[in-house]
């Protein structure tokens, strides 16, 4: 477990002792506006409270018709299971990770139908992380048997988005596929020590970040539709979530290569930081990221999905010590603050951005499940802060 240094701790004592309380969102139908609490050093019992409301709640509200996803086995879900997963692990309460083998019996351990598309792998990484755990063939065959046949049979797709060629998504040719997929072939790497499963997913990794990440900006476009286009302050589309995405993954992708690897880490470690840097310097002052990373005044509504997942892999970077505490430390416990406000008195996590693939606008009532996987991702990684 990493340990705070005297340099965390000298940052932390820096900032207020203040503590920012959950918000009742009903009444904040506007932004929570900056104030120095937004840097308020968080207690871990609060962290571990707020997160258990939120996780309890979309447990309870899972099955329900308003909130339930028609695909339990994708994307939608697949990023809750994994923010759960952590949950599990970090409150050391095992009814979380009953409730996550309840979800995945009931579909048997199967990932979703189509057969090269990263989303329909998101959920093998917690797939992978419970057989780690349990040690249950079941929980990880159907997994392998997907993934060894996509790396028998690679597809010859391009990386161009075109909605009309589903050939166009065998590839990870949209950012967001960053998230789903690379870090199960890392977990299968470091689980089976098969180097095939790194070799493939390092070749796909690299050709969509030589073709989607913008080397000026230092940002990544969403897919190749938005090469050309601008917001309306003239500036480039950079979609929050989708970055945020990204840095979740290569949080994910530096968590699970193997602690003693040297060939693949560097890469994925030096564009960690790179990424870290521009996110961090595109903080909104009321402590989020907003839909539009360049266009904040277009979409001036908080955005809870981008910005759990940037606090995510934020925190993550400070606590293994691949980011400087006393640059990252101040933005993360914004971010943190900003989050907690928009946690309903019922553990509800308001202000995430529905599917989609572009800044679009947010509400205070918008939910779904992989803002609230994001949310107990930064919860835990807060935590550890405190430790």
């Amino acid at each position: 477990m990493y340990s705070m240094s005297l340099k965390h701790m000298a940052a932390l004592a820096s900032l207020s002792a203040a503590t920012l309380l959950p918000g009742n969102l009903n009444a904040q139908p506007a932004p929570v506006p900056f104030t120095e609490q937004n840097t308020a050093t968080p207690d871990k019992q609060e962290i571990l409270s707020i997160a258990r409301k939120v996780a309890d709640w979309q447990i309870k509200e899972f099955p329900n018709n308003k909130y339930a996803v028609k695909e339990p086995k994708g994307w939608i879900a697949g990023a809750l299971y994994m923010g759960m997963f952590d949950w599990a692990e970090l409150s050391g309460d095992n009814q979380y990770f009953d409730w996550l083998k309840k979800v995945f019996n009931r579909q048997h351990w199967q990932v979703a139908d189509r057969m090269y598309h990263a989303d329909d792998v998101c959920v093998s990484q917690t797939y992978i992380d419970m057989y780690t755990k349990y040690k249950e063939d079941k929980m990880l065959l159907p997994t392998t048997a997907r993934i060894d046949w996509v790396i028998n049979n690679p597809s010859n797709g391009g990386l161009d988005i075109d909605y009309s060629k589903p050939l166009s998504y065998e590839r990870w040719s949209w950012c967001d596929a960053l998230f789903m997929a690379p870090a199960v072939y890392t977990r299968l790497y470091t689980l089976t020590g098969n180097k095939k499963y790194m070799i493939f997913a390092d070749a796909e990794f690299k050709a969509t970040y030589n073709h989607l990440y913008d080397k000026d900006d230092k940002l990544f476009f969403r897919d190749s539709r938005y090469f050309g286009q601008q917001e309306a302050n003239g500036k480039k589309v950079f979609w929050g979530r989708g970055n945020g995405w990204v840095i979740g993954g290569l949080a994910e992708i530096l968590k699970t290569l193997p602690a003693e690897d040297t060939e693949y880490r560097p890469f994925y470690l030096q564009l960690f930081k790179e990424l870290s840097e521009s996110l961090a310097n595109l903080q909104n002052k009321d402590g989020f990221w907003h839909a539009s990373l360049l266009d904040p005044d277009s979409y001036p509504s908080p955005e809870t999905s981008a910005t759990g997942f940037i606090v995510y892999g934020l925190a993550y970077g400070v606590n293994q010590g691949y980011l400087p505490a006393d640059k990252y430390l101040p933005v993360i416990q914004k971010g943190w603050n900003a989050l907690v406000s928009a946690v309903e008195p019922d553990g509800k996590l308001g202000w995430v951005q529905p599917v989609g693939a572009d800044p679009r606008k947010v509400t205070r009532e918008m939910t779904e499940l992989y803002g609230t996987g994001a949310f107990l991702m930064a919860a835990c990684e807060m935590y550890k802060f405190n430790k």
